[in-house]
């Protein structure tokens, strides 16, 4: 099978959900940022978004939407989640936890839900892209379709300064 007609678990989700989407592939470039990545696709980087997992003094897990070029402001993220505090999992312990490679992460079709919060820019915007569960693929998904797939709350996540 050609990497152009795989389908990712993201992909067969949405499409059990019935959720339009739009499948960008990048596999054949250097690409290793967001930014890079939003820039071989051609698109603005406050469209494109990154997925990241946090862990809580609590121990409880949540996962955090923001535009590649923005970072996570951790106390933003914590305040959103009700916690005292939160901080980055390990990349060694991402795969066991949600099925999902650094890199290749998304909000949806994790092993387990948990809490997602989607930086706010996000409701301005008609579309989104986000990694589609493997390196090499995004999905561009309606902002307004979102909550057909993931339980998510939108919330101020990010520093103010671009990276």
């Amino acid at each position: 099978m050609r990497p152009a007609e795989e389908k990712t678990n993201v992909m067969r989700v949405l499409d059990s959900k019935k959720i339009p989407y739009q499948k960008h592939l990048y596999a054949d470039t250097e690409a290793v940022s967001g930014t890079e990545v939003a820039a071989v696709l051609g698109q603005d980087p406050n469209c494109v978004f990154k997925t990241l997992v946090t862990q809580a003094a609590s121990k409880k897990y949540y996962v955090f939407l923001v535009p590649v070029h923005l970072e996570l402001d951790l106390k933003k993220a914590a305040k959103a989640a009700g916690e005292k505090s939160v901080s980055m999992i390990p990349a060694k312990e991402l795969l066991p936890l949600t099925g999902y490679v650094h890199g290749g992460c998304s909000p949806i079709g994790m092993k387990k839900q948990f809490a997602t919060f989607i930086h706010a820019s996000a409701q301005q915007l008609s579309h989104i892209f986000f990694s589609a569960g493997k390196i090499g693929y995004q999905v561009e998904v309606p902002v307004s379709e979102l909550p057909k797939a993931v339980r998510f709350q939108f919330a101020d996540l990010a520093t103010q300064e671009a990276l």
